[in-house]
């Protein structure tokens, strides 16, 4: 059987018979105290794939010695220090070992490969992995996290991982603020029409005569961005990485101060509690230098006065806080039930609001070129829906994975904070971690001549204490919470009607795929509308579901029995009886079938 990252060594660039010879041909077996994952990440493009593979290699070596066998190579291009960045392989490997078990080792070439987010990040990882048996070993260093001793070793070189990330996004910083100054391209992919030469913009033949012409000078005729859009797809012009044009993209576009030859301004995001991450945005203002001119670099596709009469254009007709012309919008609530959910029956794309009516968002924003879009009236969607999915929830096992998913989402939705406690409660172990190391360096290093083995163990007692009780919090708020209350139909029926719209569509999004409507035969069509809505539920009534609801009711009467509970509830009742109603659907469609194949047998027996 084929291993499932070949094609990932192959990318690599390893041949396949490197790949043989490197025991990564074949699908690994053993137990899991032989198999190990590989983890290899880079930042950038800029560490070559020869390094990447020598880097692999080191960790074949390894596996070797230690008689291992390399199940599974996790390899991605990720930044391991910006914590909004999410690392989905690194997220699988480590999965591998803590959740399922498959093996019990993690091979890493070196700790700032592995994470740069710090000491705390390593111990919590640690933490999880010491209960499974399991390990981290990192080749370069020669570390592995199962001998005595080495936790902190692995928390000074993460820290250090750390401090070099931040060294070096200053360093990046610096040195990109001085090229601003002098009115050298920041780096990024120049606008459409433009192009970036020795540092500066200048214009590209293939594409500025259509960002001047059918863009720029409509503009400034003030076309609205639907129209423009819709005439640039009519005619053939697709977008530099051949897509459609849409309305928005024209107004980002006109918004970009670089499309006037300008270098942007930029502005460093906050969080919902106001500190600064590490993402950056580009705002609608060009760079202003000490003279208090914008900062030119090179050409654009329009002047400056007229990015500035466009922009005066495009303001005059924006509506705070919609996607028309207002850059600085803030998150609109929800006002409808399935937007994007819904396709539109021509081109299967999502719908969007369109006041009383839901509408192809490509017709709106691309023209009839692209779409000719649909319109239905939402409340009769709206109110379809909802009892379609009461219906289907009903219909439901109490251990169906939806209504886990449901119970899950609801709860994260009502309390939207326990996330934000959690980002807190990391940040503050991570503090007395450091804590801890800078107390133990001082103290057996000698790096504090008045601190008395008293003293040292009065601190150390109260910096573990803390981490202790942090890393208990931590795990508290780690904790699936109690879904009991949740997991029956007349609860979520209760709890759609009381959910408002921006609850009902997180419960709608649990369960649902997507919808798909059929086009209206014609104007007034009288056709009921849940006939011409296709839903694609995530989880379907099988068998599997109602045997699911056999086995949890005879579970629940046997709990009550041996703690001397209230007989069933109402609840248990109703689900017993749905259960026995797809039961006798089930046998009635058995004997339909059955009596249909033996009518089909007689008449080939006649025939």
């Amino acid at each position: 059987m084929e291993r499932a990252d070949r094609p990932t060594l192959r990318a690599l660039g390893f041949k396949d018979e490197e790949i043989k010879a490197l025991g990564l041909w074949d699908e690994a077996q053993g137990a899991s105290e032989d198999l190990a994952e590989a983890y290899l990440r880079r930042s950038k493009k800029k560490d070559t794939l020869s390094t990447l593979r020598e880097h692999l290699r080191e960790l074949c070596r390894k596996a070797k010695e230690e008689k291992k066998k390399i199940r599974h190579v996790w390899f991605e291009q990720r930044s391991a220090s910006k914590a909004h960045v999410r690392r989905e392989e690194f997220e699988k490997a480590t999965a591998a070992i803590i959740e399922e078990g498959r093996s019990k080792t993690l091979y890493a070439w070196r700790t700032d490969r592995l994470s740069r987010r710090g000491m705390g990040a390593v111990d919590r990882l640690i933490d999880q992995m010491e209960p499974k048996g399991a390990r981290i070993v990192i080749t370069s260093e020669g570390l592995d996290s199962s001998l005595p001793g080495m936790r902190m070793v692995f928390g000074i070189l993460a820290d250090r991982a750390r401090e070099e990330a931040k060294s070096i996004a200053t360093r990046t910083k610096i040195g990109g603020d001085a090229h601003k100054k002098e009115g050298k391209w920041p780096g990024g992919v120049a606008p459409y029409g433009l192009e970036v030469v020795d540092g500066k913009l200048r214009h590209k033949e293939s594409e500025y005569p259509f960002a001047r012409n059918y863009i720029a000078v409509p503009l400034l005729h003030g076309v609205v961005p639907g129209d423009i859009a819709n005439a640039l797809n009519a005619v053939g012009i697709r977008t530099r990485k051949g897509k459609l044009w849409r309305a928005q993209t024209v107004i980002a576009l006109a918004q970009t101060p670089s499309w006037a030859g300008l270098i942007p301004d930029r502005e460093r995001a906050k969080d919902k509690s106001g500190a600064l991450i590490d993402w950056w945005y580009k705002k609608a203002q060009p760079l202003m230098g000490a003279d208090g001119h914008p900062i030119k670099c090179g050409v654009g596709v329009v002047t400056f006065a007229e990015y500035k009469q466009i922009n005066a254009k495009i303001e005059s007709r924006s509506r705070p806080g919609t996607t028309i012309g207002d850059r600085a919008r803030g998150v609109r609530k929800a006002a409808t039930l399935v937007t994007n959910i819904l396709k539109c029956p021509r081109c299967k794309g999502p719908s969007g609001n369109g006041g009383a009516n839901y509408r192809c968002i490509a017709r709106v924003n691309q023209g009839p070129s692209v779409c000719l879009g649909f319109a239905t009236q939402r409340r009769r969607i709206d109110d379809a829906m909802a009892a379609m999915w009461l219906k289907h929830i009903m219909s439901l096992s109490p251990e169906s994975p939806t209504i886990h998913q449901i119970a899950r989402d609801w709860l994260s939705y009502e309390n939207p904070d326990k996330e934000a406690r959690r980002q807190a409660v990391m940040a503050a172990l991570d503090s007395a971690l450091g804590r801890q190391l800078k107390l133990n360096k001082e103290f057996f290093l000698g790096a504090s001549a008045n601190m008395d083995e008293a003293t040292f163990e009065d601190l150390r007692r109260q910096v573990a204490k803390q981490i202790e009780d942090l890393k208990a919090e931590l795990n508290e708020l780690g904790k699936t919470a109690d879904l009991t209350p949740l997991m029956n139909s007349k609860a979520l029926a209760a709890l759609w009607e009381v959910a408002g719209i921006e609850g009902q569509r997180a419960l709608l999004k649990a369960a649902v795929k997507e919808i798909h409507i059929i086009p209206a035969t014609g104007r007034g069509d009288r056709t009921p509308i849940e006939k011409r809505l296709k839903v694609s539920w995530k989880d379907t009534n099988d068998p599997r579901n109602i045997d699911s609801a056999l086995k949890a009711v005879e579970r629940s009467k046997e709990r009550r029995k041996r703690t001397q509970e209230a007989p069933v509830t109402e609840a248990d009742l109703k689900q017993v009886l749905l259960t026995e109603i797809v039961s006798l659907e089930r046998a009635q469609k058995e004997r339909r079938r059955t009596v249909r194949q033996e009518y089909e047998a007689n008449l080939n027996v006649t025939s």
